[in-house]
């Protein structure tokens, strides 16, 4: 079977039906944290290049399918170029499994930023005016935050004109709204 943009999963039909299921759960383990499969299990089925593809391309298929939350019709478009063995045993994994991969994704999701605001501060200045210019009359804003990151709190400051600030309130009301779908 020849690559398709539709199945990244291609390199699949080379393993034998009987161990795809336990290749699959041993993905999924690596997705959650545990032991990854080894290459040195399979390396007679493939090369070490397309053992790191296999590898990428079903962990990115298993993080795609929940995190998107297909239906198992949407899914199994996705599979059927795939041999009925192999589709059965991505779909029992994803059945057993689905609630172990979503805890994973909303974990990796929450290490991305363990930085918490515990206190900010803001100011209104004025300029009037600069080494460049005689009279500015240009409005800015000074905001303090400080952070807790690692249990240790770090104080920032910025200094922000008008459309800078805009652009932060805009940046906040957008992550406001996909934290509010989320819930």
């Amino acid at each position: 079977m020849e690559p398709e943009d539709g199945v990244p999963l291609w390199r699949l039909q080379k393993l034998p039906a009987e161990l795809g299921l336990q290749l699959l759960h041993k993905i999924i383990d690596g997705i959650c944290g545990r032991t990854h499969p080894l290459y040195q299990d399979y390396h007679s089925v493939w090369d070490s290049t397309e053992w790191m593809h296999v590898l990428e391309d079903i962990t990115n298929f298993f993080k795609a399918v929940v995190g998107k939350n297909l239906s198992d019709e949407e899914i199994s478009q996705q599979l059927d170029q795939l041999n009925s063995s192999h589709q059965e045993a991505i779909m029992k994994c994803l059945k057993s499994r689905k609630d172990e991969i979503k805890q994973a994704l909303l974990e990796e999701i929450v290490d991305i930023s363990s930085s918490q605001l515990q206190d900010f501060d803001w100011q209104l200045k004025l300029a009037l005016s600069s080494d460049k210019i005689a009279t500015l009359q240009m409005p800015l804003l000074n905001l303090h935050l400080d952070v807790k990151e690692n249990g240790e709190v770090k104080p920032y400051s910025v200094e922000m004109s008008k459309e800078e600030l805009q652009n932060l309130i805009n940046s906040l009301e957008a992550a406001n709204k996909v934290v509010l779908q989320l819930k």
